[in-house]
């Protein structure tokens, strides 16, 4: 079965949800266990593919938030979760990050 992680207001989500009907959705925001879930995204896709840099909340942070992100520092993620880029998809073995336009 297949998890799509993401925002229920993001674009690249709903395009996600749309293109797999029959995948589980869960909002970061609301319903995910982040506590649990990144650190194993971060083992698995690492800081560089998970963090979104060019979000609004990227350019809110401050420098040293934005190093320890970038480092691969959970908390902040769990702090932050419009941070992770979107959607994480599990699908039982592997993980990936954001849809691929059509």
């Amino acid at each position: 079965m297949t998890t799509l992680y993401g925002l229920k207001n993001c674009d690249t989500c709903r395009k996600a949800i749309a293109d797999n009907p029959d995948a589980d959705f869960v909002d970061i925001r609301a319903e995910a266990d982040l506590k649990t879930k990144v650190p194993q995204w971060l083992d698995a896709v690492g800081a560089a593919k998970l963090v979104n840099s060019r979000s609004t909340t990227w350019r809110g942070l401050s420098d040293a938030d934005k190093e320890r992100a970038k480092a691969g520092e959970a908390k902040v993620l769990i702090a932050n979760p419009a941070l992770i880029k979107r959607p994480v998809v599990e699908d039982g073995k592997t993980v990936t990050v954001g849809w691929p336009p059509k």
